[in-house]
C-alpha cells in the first residue's frame, strides 16, 4: 500500500506539538494511503522530546529522531527526508499554522496522475487566512517574484511550508541549506528537473505572531535572497 511520509521538524514545541499530532492522527488520506510521521527534534531546549515519546507510545506509525546539536529547520528536513520510507513526502511545521486536513488537497493532483510536486499556496483560493503582518506579506511576494524570475515558474507562494513531493524526486536532490534557505533552494533545484510537473493549490493559513512562537525574521529574508541568487543565477 502506498504511503505518505509527514516530516515534522520540531524545536521547542512541547506546548503545542501534541495538538498538531492529534490533527495528523485524525486525517484519513485519499487513496487509502498509509501515514508515516517522521519527527525530527532539532535539539530542543524544552520538553519536546519527552512529550513526543509519551505521545508515540501506542502509535507505531510515528518515527522519532534527534539532533545532538541545533542545526536548523532545513537540516531537520534533510534528516526527515533520509528517514522517510513513504512514496510521497510532505513537510508539516510543528506549530498550528497549517492544517493537516488539507493534505488531501495537495495529494489529489499527484494521485490523479497530473503532478510530481504540489505547493500549497497561502495566497490563492477561498480558504481562511489569518491577517497578520503587512511587511511579511510584501517580503513573501518579493521572494516569490525573485524566485520565479530565476526558475521561470509562476508560483504565488514559494515560501510555503506545504510542499508535497514524490519521494523519488526529493530523495534524488542534493540539498545544502540547513536553515530557512531550504525553500528557495529546493524550488530552484526541482525547477531544473527535466519534464517536472509542478502544481499549486490553495490552502488555509493560521499564522502565529512572534509572541505565539513564530521564529522567522528579517535575517532569514536576506538569506532567502542570497539562496535565490546562489541556486538560481549561479546554478549551484
Amino acid at each position: 500500500m502506498a504511503k505518505l511520509s509527514i516530516i515534522i521538524p520540531a524545536y521547542n514545541e512541547a506546548r503545542t506539538i501534541h495538538r498538531i499530532l492529534d490533527k495528523v492522527h485524525a486525517v484519513t488520506l485519499l487513496g487509502n494511503l498509509e501515514k508515516e510521521v517522521v519527527i525530527v527534534n532539532d535539539c530542543s531546549k524544552d520538553d519536546t522530546a519527552q512529550v513526543v515519546r509519551a505521545y508515540m507510545a501506542d502509535k507505531p506509525y510515528i518515527k522519532f529522531t534527534e539532533h545532538a546539536v541545533n542545526k536548523g529547520k532545513g537540516a531537520a528536513i534533510h534528516t526527515g527526508i533520509k528517514e522517510a520510507t513513504g512514496d510521497y513526502i510532505i513537510v508539516q511545521d510543528a506549530d498550528l499554522e497549517y492544517d493537516p486536513n488539507e493534505f488531501n488537497i495537495l495529494l489529489k493532483p499527484i494521485l490523479d496522475g497530473f503532478a510530481d510536486v504540489v505547493y500549497g499556496s497561502r495566497f490563492m483560493g477561498g480558504n481562511p487566512h489569518r491577517i497578520l503582518f503587512f511587511w511579511h506579506s510584501i517580503g513573501n511576494n518579493v521572494l516569490t517574484f525573485l524566485s520565479n524570475m530565476f526558475t521561470n515558474l509562476n508560483l504565488s507562494d514559494m515560501e510555503t511550508c506545504y510542499k508535497l513531493f514524490r519521494a523519488d524526486i526529493i530523495k534524488g536532490i542534493s540539498l545544502q541549506e540547513k536553515r530557512f534557505g531550504f525553500e528557495p533552494e529546493v524550488t530552484a533545484k526541482i525547477s531544473r528537473i527535466p519534464h517536472i510537473r509542478i502544481y499549486e493549490v490553495g490552502i488555509s493559513y493560521y499564522g502565529r505572531t512572534y509572541a505565539e512562537g513564530k521564529k522567522i525574521n528579517w535575517k532569514d529574508g536576506f538569506r532567502a535572497i542570497y539562496c535565490i541568487l546562489k541556486y538560481g543565477m549561479l546554478k549551484a
